[in-house]
């Protein structure tokens, strides 16, 4: 791993991928318009300086970790304190409860929170979304061993071996649960009807793996790379490849914290999208990032492991190799970080697909409610980031069917493999 930044070939990929933050700077208020300056109470300093920010040890933590680590939280008048947490239910409750400020956290589970599915109820705030792409869904070697090496191969064996398969997700109403859904549905895999799904933390996806607790996982980095370095399974897809720059971990709070702080939820916005604007602004950052979120206190693991599918250097476990240009982004000149209206709703469409709701909402009422655009709005300006001309946005997902936000009702109900 040690020549990584010092392939040629990909250090220009990376480089023509990057844009150059001068021109970000310029484009700074275009699109939807920002009217900055006028914060709560007419003063614009933080309610409270010290900000308890949860986070599980997945690569996708990394612009939390060094926003603190970098000391954009200073610049703001806050200190960011991260704390490491086991579960994504841990997370839920912590945030439920006030323990937690805010934390990096799953797109669904705050959604599900909401509405109260499979949990306590509670007005909830995305104040930004944290990062685009860098999962995926890993399958044990047993599988390859049967002739397993994607999706089409898997729904063979289902089918002419019946028996419990079982598949893990890390949080019922969350990302990873709505990837792995998504991607055996477009198999024609039910997944709760031809499977079996449980719930597995994310840092427990590879020894649970080890030890034949399940047939296949979706997780965040690192834990598909370390699957493969482990000699455990491979990579049947990245999610990047489900959705090209999809939605994935969120800046989330309670709708209480934000009104009782907002211009400390301005100010830890901010922050962080300086971190994810510095983290993606050269592959220097993106090193120096793999080697903090690496130690101890925060991933816990070998920095190669991390660092590899961070630059977008990917390998299957099944001997492919290629470099991605969709891998992991932080920033992506403020493209990843705008909490689209469309990318809220779409998780909603995906809990009435699976039962989790029971019923059809009010998708654009509830987005409109949880993602909190005029915060992020006064964060981008103060951080001189630019601003998408819509609240929506469209994409045409692994099965071809395209998701624009404009009829969520019949999109829910659409598919012909659903609960």
């Amino acid at each position: 791993m040690s020549g990584l930044d010092d392939n040629g070939m990909m250090r220009r990929e990376f480089m023509r991928r990057t844009v150059a933050l001068s021109g970000a700077a310029m484009m700074g208020s275009a699109g939807l318009g920002v009217s900055g300056g006028v914060w709560a109470a007419g003063s614009d300093a933080p309610e409270k300086k010290e900000i308890r920010v949860g986070f599980i040890p997945l690569t996708d933590c990394s612009s939390v970790v060094m926003a603190a680590v970098q000391k954009f939280d200073e610049k703001y008048g806050i200190k960011i304190i991260p704390s490491k947490e086991a579960s994504w239910a841990a997370v839920r409750d912590k945030l439920v409860s006030g323990e937690l400020d805010a934390a990096h956290v799953l797109y669904g589970l705050v959604y599900g929170v909401h509405l109260g599915i499979g949990g306590p109820k509670k007005d909830m705030a995305v104040l930004m979304n944290l990062n685009h792409n860098g999962q995926a869904i890993t399958l044990a070697n047993k599988l390859r061993e049967q002739g397993v090496t994607d999706g089409a191969g898997l729904k063979k064996l289902i089918t002419t071996k019946p028996g419990e398969y079982t598949f893990a997700q890390t949080f019922p109403t969350g990302t990873h649960a709505m990837w792995l859904y998504y991607w055996l549905a477009a198999h024609d895999i039910n997944p709760m009807k031809d499977v079996k799904v449980i719930t597995v933390p994310p840092p427990q996806m590879v020894a649970n793996m080890r030890v034949g607790n399940m047939d296949g996982f979706c997780v965040g980095e690192p834990w598909n790379n370390r699957a493969i370095m482990d000699k455990i399974g491979f990579t049947a897809v990245t999610t990047q490849d489900i959705w090209t720059d999809h939605p994935e971990k969120v800046l989330g709070t309670t709708a209480d914290w934000v009104a009782k702080h907002p211009n400390a939820a301005r100010a830890l916005t901010a922050a962080i999208l300086e971190a994810g604007r510095w983290i993606d602004s050269s592959l220097p950052n993106r090193r120096a990032t793999a080697e903090t979120v690496a130690q101890k206190s925060y991933i816990n693991t070998d920095m190669d492991v991390i660092l590899e599918r961070m630059l977008g250097r990917y390998s299957n476990g099944l001997g492919k190799s290629w470099d991605d240009p969709n891998y992991m982004k932080f920033y992506n000149d403020g493209a990843v970080n705008f909490p689209y209206l469309s990318d809220g709703m779409w998780f909603l469409t995906q809990h009435r697909r699976w039962g989790l709701l029971d019923r059809d909402v009010d998708y654009l009422a509830v987005a409109k409610q949880i993602n909190r655009i005029d915060i992020y709005k006064q964060a981008a300006t103060a951080a001189n980031v630019p601003l998408p001309k819509s609240d929506m946005r469209s994409h045409k997902l692994i099965d071809g069917v395209v998701w624009d936000g404009k009829d969520p009702k019949k999109y829910a109900g659409s598919f012909k493999v659903r609960a």
